[in-house]
């Protein structure tokens, strides 16, 4: 889902900005240092069977540092799947609905978002594997469609390769980087794995360097090394660009777009799921009185809900840097997370030595 939700996000305006200062030696940087991340998470969460992020910190970190720490993954979990919407929202009144309001679309998503964010952890699970079996198919074809099409100039895709031996940038590992941050949910979805085992991590790092290198280059190809910078979606108006002559629906724009507002939906489903578990760590225990809980999760979602109805008020510049910071602060995010997680392993097979 990452990987996939990869490129609507600012990840391909990152690199696309790079374009002539390292993007590309950034992005090998990134799936490199992404793969190993991911090792290192999943190496040492697979530690501890049927615990989230809470328990974990519980069992190797005093209250006070582990609270103040959830406290802030939470927010950043928060920030994750708000700037997702607000994203959305932006390209849906661009492409879809101009004349919509953006409060009314807003509105809509969490209504979506706040209800299913309340789904136990393993419907979730289940849940997303059923809307990546309907959307994958439907990206991959989108992507084919782009590759293959004569419209495309592989002149200026050749022409922007020829600046591959620049020193790779901080800005466009952080952002590559982010395509291998699915596993950080983990966290809290971890409660219900007991045993996983990662394998084959080559076809997760061959998958991460494919979409990036496609999300990269191809909208360089068909708007040209220096147009492409005018676009601030380069997906959808690469998508807007691709016909299919063969179906009801000739744009391709539409197929794209139902498949990426049904992922980022879900995307922020997920992130939100984990930002409403994680605080739910910080109140009293409500496990034996389910209307309390209740009330702690509709109290936690509003105002996740009235966050983002907030930063609906920013602008598209603004909203960029923001984008562009919470990529750099997941980055080092996860390396404290990696950190600490083997703190606390350390310290509770010492405890039981």
């Amino acid at each position: 889902m990452n990987t996939l939700i990869n490129i609507i996000n600012f990840t391909p305006r990152e690199l696309i900005d790079a374009r002539f200062d390292g993007a590309q030696s950034s992005i090998l940087v990134a799936v490199a240092v992404g793969t190993l991340f991911l090792y290192l998470f999943s190496k040492v969460i697979n530690k501890f069977p049927g615990q989230g992020l809470p328990e974990i910190f519980s069992s190797g970190l005093p209250k006070l540092l582990a609270s103040p720490l959830i406290l802030v993954y939470a927010f950043l979990w928060f920030m994750a799947g708000a700037l997702i919407l607000l994203s959305f929202v932006d390209i849906t009144l661009r492409f879809i609905s101009p004349d919509t309001g953006p409060y009314a679309v807003l509105l809509g998503f969490l209504a979506v978002v706040c209800l299913c964010s309340r789904i136990d952890s393993l419907s979730l699970l289940y849940g997303l594997e059923i809307t990546l079996g309907i959307t994958v198919p439907l990206i991959i074809y989108t992507m084919v469609k782009a590759v293959i099409s004569p419209d495309i100039s592989w002149d200026a895709i050749l022409q922007v390769m020829t600046h591959s031996l620049h020193a790779p940038d901080m800005n466009s590992i952080a952002a590559a980087s982010f395509t291998f941050s699915g596993y950080i949910n983990m966290a809290i979805f971890n409660r219900v794995f007991h045993g996983l085992k990662v394998k084959h991590l080559w076809i997760l790092s061959l998958e991460g360097l494919l979409v990036l290198a496609v999300s990269f280059f191809v909208p360089i190809g068909y708007h040209g090394t220096i147009g492409v910078e005018r676009h601030v979606y380069t997906w959808f108006t690469t998508a807007d660009s691709l016909r299919v002559e063969a179906f009801l629906i000739e744009r391709m724009l539409y197929i794209f777009y139902f498949a990426y507002i049904t992922l980022s939906l879900v995307s922020t489903i997920i992130q939100w799921h984990v930002g409403k578990e994680l605080l739910l760590s910080l109140l009293p225990s409500s496990d034996k009185q389910p209307k309390r809980k209740l009330r702690q999760e509709i109290t936690i979602l509003v105002l996740f809900a009235a966050g983002t109805l907030l930063m609906l008020r920013l602008d598209q510049y603004a909203l960029n840097l923001l984008g562009v910071f919470l990529l750099h602060i997941r980055w080092y995010g996860e390396l404290l997370l990696i950190i600490l997680l083997c703190w606390c392993f350390w310290k509770v097979r010492r405890q039981r030595a």
